[in-house]
């Protein structure tokens, strides 16, 4: 198949080389010239020229702009653009609309899997737009990344992107609070984190413990009471000020439990402060246990 691929940094130069070890004709461009592509464009839109599909793996919303000024005079009624790019909701959104008067489907993209999976292929691509045209190029996705995922409507697959990198971020922050606890107070690196991984949270990943109770909203009767969980939070925080080691997001975890006692949820499962910010944001999160069950499955 010939298609274009704008944008051959660390990401999307392993991406592209693996289109073209798939048997794919690749046209590819970027600000420098990359060597190992057999046809090589100066500019995204001679890249673009005649293309049915168009990738682009590029630093940041302005970047894709930029080229998208770039590609919509090239761009024929009924061609493709993935943007695998990290980009803004609603800029997706906005060049969705705008491309799909001229007949263009632009989907949103982005992948996760860091410059090792994007050389391997295992690589996480989630995509939001017309299902269509997901489903007519999923084949070459999968050139790509081993977990190509249709998210939703358009913007779907970068709100996602966006929520699961703030989730690395959120849990590696919390999780330096707590190495610098742990080894503050003698206990030695190593032994600290095999200790970590044999405990009921380090058995199992992160998000699949979120279908036992956080996701079906099961909170009666407490697997792990918010009793508890305060109690050895208070304990946890004592010992990290006899230890000198500030921790900002334990603080905003223990005040989060003092506030789910203060409505008398003390009995209940220390997950229950779910509710909590549900009714800060204003949206109820709830997926059935079951559906959560059979995800877990794929």
């Amino acid at each position: 198949m010939k298609l274009a691929f704008i944008g051959l940094g660390t990401m999307g130069g392993a991406m592209a080389a693996n289109l073209q070890k798939a048997g794919h004709e690749v046209h590819a461009n970027d600000l420098r010239k990359i060597d190992g592509f057999k046809q090589w464009h100066a500019s995204a839109a001679d890249a673009a020229q005649g293309c049915d599909v168009v990738f682009t793996s590029l630093p940041g919303p302005d970047d894709v702009d930029t080229v998208a000024a770039e590609l919509k005079p090239v761009l024929h009624p009924g061609a493709v653009w993935f943007d695998l790019s990290t980009n803004s909701p609603h800029r997706v959104r906005r060049l969705h609309v705008e491309l799909a008067k001229q007949g263009v489907h632009f989907l949103d993209a982005p992948v996760s899997g860091g410059a090792s999976g994007a050389k391997s292929g295992k690589l996480a691509i989630w995509v939001g737009g017309d299902r269509g045209s997901y489903g007519e190029y999923e084949s070459v996705l999968k050139a790509m990344g081993d977990q190509p995922f249709y998210v939703g409507p358009i913007g779907s697959a970068t709100v996602a992107k966006l929520a699961h990198n703030i989730a690395s971020f959120s849990i590696h922050t919390a999780m330096a609070e707590i190495f610098t606890l742990g080894v503050k107070a003698g206990v030695e690196p190593l032994a600290l984190f095999r200790a970590l991984r044999q405990g009921a949270t380090g058995r199992k990943r992160t998000f699949d413990r979120l279908a036992e109770h956080f996701l079906p909203g099961k909170y009666d009767p407490a697997s792990f009471s918010l009793r508890l969980a305060h109690k050895d939070a208070t304990l946890a925080l004592e010992l990290a000020r006899e230890s000198g080691v500030p921790m900002p997001v334990g603080k905003l975890a223990l005040d989060e439990l003092s506030r789910g006692i203060e409505r008398g949820w003390i009995d209940r499962d220390f997950r229950a402060v779910m509710t909590m910010q549900e009714e800060r944001a204003g949206v109820k999160v709830h997926v059935p246990a079951e559906a959560l069950q059979d995800a877990l499955k794929e």
